[in-house]
């Protein structure tokens, strides 16, 4: 519960730094300000879901085609106590899962063939059940709805500092009346993105701890998924997936990036290694 207020106040955070940002531009910007908030908020809670599906060219798996991968899932949600959702394919040899969708009545999780050929029938369910915690917790939604306000706040950042380097708010520029403001803008529009990225680091890290922890109770046993995690990591390094986008990269279970990119220096995850002694402590 604690986790999920500090995240809706971030949520609101964000939300106002960027009807402040509209409010540089005047009653007509922070308007549009508004209308962008609302805009942004309803194509994420009804399209979020299949936006990212249909950027990783994901193919629903109906039941005759999985069986067994259907029942696993089916028999993990109900221990969850949510329904079962759809199960989606994405065709890459990156070892990787993340789920989406607005509530659990809307959900998904999507797999890797990677991730299918990598990991044995219990590191498997260790997975599912991490990702169904998301699910259950509607940790997506949340996750999704920040990354795509944390991304407008740092487009108009970028407005912002053009505005502020090659040109003028007003005819009282060149007075120097609005000296403060164009310089509020500039410093701004450089800290601006660097906070949507610490508000998007700390809500993926907690909730990733969080799926961890409800994960392993689903699935029975917390061995599973830190095996599972060893195995990805090392899947990942071996094989990154050089095509995913960096503003999705927090829905996956790991970093989907190479260890050797230099995007992990901003990696939405936890380090591995600790998630894995927090899951062997629980087995103790």
């Amino acid at each position: 519960m604690v986790n999920r207020i500090k995240t809706y106040f971030l949520l609101g955070i964000l939300t106002l730094i960027l009807i402040w940002i509209g409010g540089f531009f005047g009653r007509e910007g922070l308007i549009t300000a508004l209308i962008l908030a609302f805009l942004m908020n309803w194509i994420s809670y009804f399209f979020s879901d299949k936006i990212i599906l249909a950027m990783y060219r994901a193919r629903e798996v109906k039941e005759n085609e999985e069986p067994y991968l259907h029942s696993v899932v089916a028999k993990l949600a109900q221990s969850a106590g949510i329904p079962k959702p759809k199960i989606y394919i994405i065709n890459s040899a990156t070892p990787n899962a993340f789920a989406t969708g607005r509530n659990p009545n809307n959900a998904v999780v999507a797999l890797t063939t990677g991730i299918l050929q990598l990991l044995d029938e219990n590191e498997l369910k260790g997975v599912i059940a991490h990702e169904l915690t998301h699910i259950k917790n509607r940790d997506i939604l949340v996750a999704t709805i920040a990354a795509t306000i944390a991304g407008a706040i740092t487009f108009l950042a970028r407005m912002l500092q053009y505005i502020a380097m090659f040109g003028s708010m007003n005819r009282d520029d060149r007075k120097g009346g609005n000296l403060f403001a164009l310089a509020a803008i500039l410093l701004f529009a450089i800290l601006a993105p660097i906070a949507a990225l610490i508000i998007q680091l700390a809500i993926s890290r907690s909730r990733e701890y969080l799926a961890d922890e409800g994960g392993a109770r689903i699935s029975g046993n917390p061995l599973y998924l830190s095996n599972a995690l060893r195995k990805l990591a090392y899947g990942v390094n071996r094989y990154p997936m050089r095509n995913a986008n960096p503003s999705t990269s927090s829905l996956f279970i790991v970093n989907p990036f190479s260890g050797k990119s230099i995007l992990n220096l901003f990696s939405t995850h936890p380090p591995i290694e600790e998630r894995i002694k927090r899951l062997e402590r629980m087995y103790v």
